[in-house]
């Protein structure tokens, strides 16, 4: 753990306070974290384009980083909680969970980032005390898991965002449409400097969701074969961790024929649309397959989906892994003999990494030429222009818009 003063016999009373040695004497007097004010594209209503304003940006508090934001993504996620159908309406917020930036202060109890720092914000956390954070198969922290409905920060639950003394709320514990946000450290992953932050930031969310699915979970053996449902960004991911496990056949399912073709750059050797079949898609894989696939990963949230990724899984030691986030109505059905017959399913949540633990060794995947990120990023807009980005996942265009903060 790192200590901000450099030196064990010092005390700091908090990251802006002042620094005394053990005899008592003052060292000297920090100079306090001050309201930043920041372009923000606040979502005011539902569906409405973002507005870019300038918004005062608290300092952090207890446990607290605040964020120099350089690049941000648009995810799904984003588009469907701006969107807001059928949830409870949180407004005015700031959308936004995939990104980079740099630490610009630390608040209280920080020890192990500092002001300069290269990391990427994340939706979930690792608090490294709970049950969750001290297994070794969990990453679903008790503290910092994942709250939608959660729009103020876990230390005093206050918005660290307002216009005119007015909260605006928070989304995700991340904030990153903004060149400032504040984040419990416990979802803030220290990462190699030397990494491009405008292609690693994708990591924060949706591509080690994906890839995690079939790596950590689905864990394909060098030569098994592998069907992904849905060939979005998370699918696509899936399939880029099966590329990299080393399937022989990776099988793409989709129901728009569009992706087939994108999908080849990940690896996906074969493609099934079920609407061009009159039977169900887990029986037309089994046919191609001699009885199935060795593992599938679903990324659809469409319970049909599920079954038939699950059912299309090869009997005596078939693994399907869900990743897909279904409808909070919505039920699963299956035989209960396709379960007795050695098929396995599994879920998972973020890929199974555990964010600051994980994370950064993912980033060294991409350093090292393991893993390929660019292939995912496939539009680029200034940060002025971030209602584009809105527009070409709305239109189904491409993968990854690009945000850039400082155009």
């Amino acid at each position: 753990m790192e200590q901000e003063s450099g030196h064990e016999e010092e005390k700091t009373n908090g990251v802006n306070g002042d620094v005394t040695k053990q005899d008592g004497t003052a060292k000297k007097k920090k100079k306090k974290s001050k309201d930043e004010v920041a372009a923000t594209a606040v979502a005011w209503e539902s569906g409405k384009p973002l507005s870019i304003e300038d918004v005062e940006v608290a300092p952090p508090q207890k446990n607290e980083v605040r964020i120099k934001i350089l690049f941000t993504s648009l995810c799904h996620t984003d588009v469907y909680f701006w969107d807001a159908k059928g949830q409870n309406p949180l407004f005015p917020r700031i959308l936004g969970h995939e990104a980079g930036g740099i630490v610009e202060s630390v608040g209280e109890g920080v020890t192990d980032l500092q002001p300069g720092d290269h990391v990427l914000p994340i939706f979930t956390g690792e608090c490294k005390e709970c049950p969750h954070c001290l297994s070794e198969e969990s990453n679903m922290c008790d503290l910092l898991r994942i709250n939608t409905d959660r729009v103020g920060m876990i230390h005093d639950g206050n918005s660290r965002f307002s216009i005119n003394g007015k909260p605006i709320y928070h989304f995700l514990g991340t904030s990153t449409f903004s060149e400032y946000t504040v984040v419990h450290v416990g979802q803030v992953a220290k990462i190699n400097p030397d990494a491009p932050l405008d292609k690693v930031c994708i990591l924060s969310c949706g591509v080690s969701t994906g890839f995690g699915a079939t790596v950590n979970v689905a864990k394909p053996k060098k030569g098994q074969s592998v069907a992904v449902f849905g060939l979005g960004a998370v699918g696509l991911a899936a399939a880029e961790g099966a590329r990299v496990s080393g399937a022989s056949r990776i099988i793409g399912v989709d129901l728009n024929a569009s992706r087939f073709e994108e999908a080849k750059k990940f690896g996906v050797t074969e493609f099934v649309n079920p609407k061009d079949h009159d039977k169900p898609v887990q029986e037309v894989i089994a046919e191609m397959t001699g009885g199935g696939v060795d593992r599938s990963v679903e990324c659809t949230g469409s319970v049909q989906a599920m079954i038939s990724a699950f059912e299309c899984v090869h009997d005596g030691w078939g693994v399907a892994v869900l990743v897909g986030v279904p409808n909070k109505d919505d039920a699963f059905k299956t035989h209960p003999v396709n379960l007795l017959n050695e098929r396995t399913l599994k879920g998972t949540f973020f890929g199974n990494y555990k964010p600051r633990s994980d994370i950064p060794a993912v980033v060294e995947k991409y350093m090292n030429k393991e893993l390929e990120l660019d292939k995912f990023i496939t539009h680029s807009v200034p940060f002025s222009e971030i209602n584009k980005a809105f527009e070409y996942m709305l239109r189904g265009e491409g993968l990854r818009c690009m945000i850039r903060m400082d155009a």
